[in-house]
């Protein structure tokens, strides 16, 4: 089991700056993909950005060249810079991992969420 701790969320005024940090432990052997979800009230969770192993990423259209997604392999963390944000950016947002335990066993695992408000 895969255990994610986030952190960075919190208020910010629009045009501001969060980044989001989320770290991941456990008996991991590989990370496939670490990625950021939301989900607004009422609306459906959706992906924000994600990171492959090749380094390769992508990114939902309207955060692109505002969000900026990265990771750090040797402590397995992946973050999420988040610029110019917008009302509509305000969500809870949450990690997710995929990988290989090194039992051979595939996980896929999400953090608790951390809330992202912005507001005037």
């Amino acid at each position: 089991q895969v255990r994610l701790v986030e952190s960075g969320g919190g208020l910010v005024q629009p045009g501001g700056s969060l980044r989001l940090s989320c770290a991941a432990s456990g008996s991991i052997r590989s990370i496939n993909a670490m990625g950021w979800y939301r989900q607004a009230p009422g609306k459906q969770r959706e992906l924000v950005a994600r990171i492959f192993s090749d380094s390769t990423t992508n990114y939902l259209p309207t955060v692109k060249g505002r969000f900026t997604i990265s990771r750090d392999n040797a402590n397995n963390m992946v973050y999420l810079q988040m610029n110019s944000l917008k009302p509509e950016d305000a969500a809870v947002y949450y990690c997710n991992i995929k990988g290989v335990l090194r039992s051979g066993v595939s996980y896929d695992d999400w953090g608790q969420g951390t809330q992202v408000t912005v507001s005037s």
